[in-house]
């Protein structure tokens, strides 16, 4: 079994022992420069402001997507705020973000993100999805037709609750 050190890196152990740690990618450190940005702004201002600028945030980090990931997240926030019009939209942790009050329910995370091949929809634990002992909160999207769009409708029903 790895253990911590001081400085936070793992020792010891597996088929890594001896190797350097990497950490944390560009696009993972870039996303928590991000949220620390977006944690300090909103101290700065008030929850009736933050509502108007988090739409605005997100139209912005929308537009400045690649084609294939903007058209997805485009589609995927005109069907958010007219089957979840009780979600505010934000971002978190750079990404565009769907809140209840101040809990994150929902988000998109764009394929160029992280570098991935596909974008996602992800729920957080806040989101009403529970199914039995174990069930999916994120999901790949590549394209969305009509079938997707339905199980996205369903989902967000079901998520606010």
């Amino acid at each position: 079994m790895a253990k911590a050190s001081k400085a936070g890196k793992q020792t010891g152990g597996g088929a890594a022992a001896g190797a350097k740690a990497k950490g944390f990618t560009a696009e993972e450190k870039a996303a928590m420069q991000e949220r620390v940005r977006e944690l300090k702004a909103e101290g700065q201002r008030g929850r009736a402001a933050g509502k108007a600028d988090g739409e605005a945030e997100v139209r912005a980090k929308l537009a400045a997507m690649a084609p294939a990931d903007r058209a997805i997240g485009e589609r995927l926030h005109a069907i958010i705020r007219a089957n979840a019009p009780g979600l505010t939209p934000r971002t978190w942790y750079g990404m565009p973000a769907y809140a209840q009050g101040d809990k994150i329910i929902c988000f998109f995370q764009n394929a160029g993100k992280f570098k991935a091949r596909y974008s996602t929809l992800g729920f957080s634990d806040k989101a009403k999805l529970d199914d039995g002992a174990m069930w999916p909160t994120g999901f790949a999207l590549e394209s969305l037709g009509s079938a997707e769009e339905a199980r996205i409708v369903a989902l967000l029903k079901k998520a606010v609750g």
